[in-house]
């Protein structure tokens, strides 16, 4: 199966996700927490891992992390 992701990061918002986390005073465990209300299991390790990007991200994770941060998923994407 080809690859988008060119390297080793899995996936193209861990990045953002940690800037926006980080701007609204959320440790790792909050944004898990908070996920947990949507049915949404990430614990905190696979917060850690999304944001060095070494996880990849399914759509309903993306979804909830939106939600929980504030942002459309489009901005997720955005640098």
């Amino acid at each position: 199966m080809a690859r988008i992701i060119d390297g080793n990061e899995q996936n193209m918002v861990g990045s953002k996700v940690r800037k926006l986390r980080l701007e609204r005073k959320m440790s790792q465990q909050m944004l898990s927490d908070r996920l947990e209300t949507l049915a949404i299991y990430i614990c905190r390790g696979s917060v850690s891992r999304i944001e060095d990007k070494s996880r990849t991200v399914t759509d309903i994770e993306l979804y909830g992390l939106a939600k929980v941060l504030g942002v459309s998923i489009e901005e997720l994407f955005q640098e």
